[in-house]
């Protein structure tokens, strides 16, 4: 089983260091150059209770209005440390491309990695994943694609 406290590394009232956003906003970067897709990753302690990673992945998708998105092809990268639950969320446009079976080996191929302890890596891996999968069935056009979505990674509590 992953342990979710090696992800606080330099300050314990934070759940990435500025070096781990760095790299994770770098993946999401390096990804969306090829589509129109958005990718998101967001962070936080635990999940409040009664609600499991995906409902709280999709909570947070509507919160912060990720299917505003022109082809509805917004994706959620959702942690939850201290539980150690994990979710991928995405929007309708890209589901109807890739199904649930993308979704759960993208969500297994993260666990692996974090078994590992390879928190960030699992991510950055996953976000290139998704990434190629957005790009196969939203190529990037220069002409009429804009970055809808920050790509500053969100940290809950």
């Amino acid at each position: 089983m992953w342990n979710p406290l090696s992800l606080f590394k330099s300050h314990a009232d934070k759940l990435l260091t500025a070096s781990d956003k760095q790299l994770l906003v770098q993946a999401i970067q390096a990804a969306e150059k090829t589509t129109s897709g958005e990718i998101r990753v967001y962070v936080e302690s635990s999940i409040p209770k009664n609600m499991d990673a995906l409902q709280r992945a999709a909570e947070k998708f509507a919160k912060h209005k990720m299917a505003a998105t022109h082809e509805r092809n917004g994706v959620l990268v959702y942690v939850a440390v201290k539980d150690k639950k994990l979710a991928i969320y995405g929007d309708q446009g890209i589901h109807e491309k890739v199904g649930d079976a993308f979704w759960n080996a993208q969500v297994q191929d993260m666990i692996a990695h974090f078994k590992n302890t390879h928190y960030v890596k699992g991510m950055v891996q996953v976000i290139e994943g998704i990434g190629k999968a957005l790009s196969n069935h939203f190529p990037y056009d220069r002409l009429t694609d804009d970055n809808e979505l920050s790509d500053e990674i969100m940290i809950g509590k």
